[in-house]
């Protein structure tokens, strides 16, 4: 379960930038490439926030579609699973979204 891992490390993150204020709420953009089960995130932050200034915070989780460009015909397409391949037969694509992970914001006080 690598939520546990990503997990820590914004709790960490949060709480180093937090300096010593109590931590509220933590936003949280995923890209649906990262293969992060929302459920078990969140799980995952109650257990990591235990004990520290994010304890008791709420985790607002936004999953970010993954979309891709085919280098062949150009088309812009959602991915919906791992496999990077266009309607036209090309595996052969930019990906655009989908990988990206970002605390963007932090509620203290």
């Amino acid at each position: 379960m690598h939520e546990l891992a990503i997990t820590e490390s914004i709790v960490d993150a949060v709480c180093e930038h937090a300096a010593g204020r109590r931590v509220r709420s933590v936003q949280v953009e995923i890209g649906a490439l990262c293969a992060v089960v929302p459920d078990a995130m969140h799980f995952c932050f109650d257990l990591a926030t235990a004990g520290t200034i994010a304890d008791g915070a709420a985790l607002d989780l936004d999953i970010i579609t993954a979309r891709a460009r085919c280098k062949a015909c150009d088309r812009e397409f959602v991915l919906v699973d791992m496999i990077l391949l266009c309607d036209c037969g090309s595996a052969d694509v930019d990906v655009i979204t989908g990988r990206e992970m970002c605390i963007k914001s932090m509620k203290v006080g």
